[in-house]
């Protein structure tokens, strides 16, 4: 609940016309990838910091993350759609533009990722079910892609960008290093 308070009160103040779409647009998805800079750094911390305790509870609380990625880049496609909604031809149109596509697609991997995020689905599909999260890494390099290719201006998503890359290498690297050869 603490990670849905930001977009609660975005969400009131776009409602109120506190502030405006592109605002409300835009936080809704600094703070998808933001969560989601989070989430992927989980694994490389715990990998750095094996023993430490405020890792460990990082790592129970990964999954929060996850989902509240998912939650944000659900308000930011809501936002767009309900500005969007009279002109659906427009949504058509605007959604076959490369930069949109990609944030579509990003969208459906996310959601994925956050109906399976359940102990049910864990058990369900097995192994199945972390070579599907996986996709995550995919997911991040479309929403890097989304942000740059539909920005209004460049520089505050090179620099999400350059956290999101460094999340999740740093993360690969620290397991890879820690695992043993085969």
């Amino acid at each position: 609940m603490v990670l849905a308070l930001p977009g609660a009160a975005d969400a009131v103040r776009y409602a109120t016309g506190a502030i405006g779409y592109g605002e409300a647009l835009q936080a809704s998805g600094v703070w998808s990838v933001r969560l989601l800079i989070a989430t992927l750094a989980v694994s490389g911390l715990r990998a750095a910091f094996p023993g430490a305790r405020w890792s460990a509870w990082l790592l129970r609380r990964r999954r929060d993350l996850g989902v509240a990625t998912f939650g944000y880049a659900a308000l930011h496609l809501g936002i767009y759609l309900v500005k969007k909604a009279p002109m659906p031809v427009l949504i058509v149109r605007e959604g076959m533009e490369p930069g949109m596509a990609v944030g579509w697609i990003a969208f459906v991997v996310f959601a994925a990722l956050a109906a399976t995020s359940n102990d049910a689905s864990v058990r369900a599909m097995g192994r199945g079910w972390k070579a599907l999260h996986r996709f995550v890494y995919a997911g991040a390099a479309l929403t890097v892609a989304h942000w740059l290719m539909t920005a209004f201006e460049l520089r505050e998503g090179l620099i999400h960008s350059a956290g999101l890359v460094t999340a999740a290498v740093t993360g690969r690297a620290l397991r890879l290093r820690r695992s043993p050869d085969p």
